[in-house]
């Protein structure tokens, strides 16, 4: 299949376009997005693609009502942290209409935001939020890492009937990789192997994956491989991937800029040790950014974020037992 080299921002543009198209169904409006993405706004004009005012509460319950009444909206509320404001549309409402209808009504909505370190845009806008919408039930969080998975999972995302986060580490915008040209949407709930190995487990999801393949590549050189694994979607997590990498490696470490308390990564350890435990030569390893607002100074922000020699570090730390059998 014929593939083109794009940005991440260009791929979540071309997902957008590609959808608006196939089902005239599907909108976007939120905070700028007419004046972001002009190009939507000229194909598809100002009934489709509307800026709105900074009113996150108004703009989420705005997108329940459409979905409830059967379109399909996208929102674009910009920063993570600005999700407070829509919280009980999101959480309240979105998430636990469907249930409360039973079943009567579709919310088939995506909710776009950005997070994460790299831009020293602060700690009001940059706060890894995402185990929040993991653990309110009726919600998907999907969290990609290319530029590929950008595209193919918010396809998908628009297609579901259920409503879904969709976040967009800051870092990332502007990093390019090959795109399929063409109608690939990813199913969501399906990790993707970024390596393959045998030595370790390396669990990961946005900008934090390829600091994993960074620290993977290093290990091969003192010979250990590392199996990186990009879990791309949060919520429906692919457990099997999981535990199926941590049968043949034995070993744990997971990854993530949020901080530990209560995070995604604990989520994996609990599931590991639960379902995989006879497996595991070597105690779990989880290694996150800390329980503090973000700096806004660059230099500050990279010591808040796991780095690949952290992740060495940490691997070299539970390869003392390497000889020992699996159980």
């Amino acid at each position: 299949m014929a593939t083109m080299e794009m940005t991440v921002n260009d791929a979540i543009s071309a997902a957008l376009a590609e959808e608006m198209r196939r089902e005239p169904t599907v909108l976007i409006f939120g905070e700028g997005v007419a004046t972001k993405r002009p190009d939507l706004l000229g194909e598809f004009g100002a009934t489709r693609v509307r800026n709105t005012p900074l009113a996150e509460g108004i703009i989420a319950g705005t997108a329940v009502g459409a979905a409830a009444m059967g379109l399909r909206p996208v929102v674009d509320l910009l920063f993570v942290p600005f999700l407070c404001y829509a919280m009980d549309e999101i959480v309240n409402s979105a998430g636990k209409l469907r249930y409360m209808s039973g079943g009567q009504f579709s919310f088939p909505m995506v909710v776009l935001a950005m997070t994460g370190t790299g831009w020293g845009v602060g700690a009001q806008h940059n706060h890894n939020l995402e185990a929040w919408f993991v653990h309110a039930p009726g919600l998907k969080v999907v969290m990609p890492s290319t530029a590929a998975d950008f595209k193919g999972l918010l396809k998908s995302a628009i297609r579901d009937d259920n409503p879904v986060l969709f976040f967009t580490d800051l870092a990332l915008g502007y990093t390019a990789g090959s795109v399929p040209d063409g109608d690939e949407a990813i199913p969501l709930g399906s990790a993707a192997i970024r390596r393959e190995g045998g030595d370790v487990t390396l669990v990961s999801y946005a900008k934090t994956v390829h600091t994993c393949v960074a620290a993977a590549e290093a290990l091969a050189e003192r010979g250990v491989e590392a199996e990186v694994i990009d879990l791309r979607t949060l919520k429906p997590l692919d457990e099997g991937a999981i535990l199926r990498s941590v049968a043949k490696t034995g070993r744990l470490v997971v990854v993530h800029e949020a901080s530990g308390m209560c995070g995604v990564g604990a989520e994996i350890a609990a599931l590991v040790a639960g379902k995989a435990f006879h497996h595991l030569r070597a105690p779990i390893v989880r290694l996150t950014g800390p329980d503090a607002p973000a700096p806004s100074s660059f230099a500050l922000e990279q010591a808040f974020v796991p780095q690949a020699d952290d992740i060495v570090t940490a691997v070299e730390g539970i390869l003392e037992d390497r000889a020992a059998p699996v159980g």
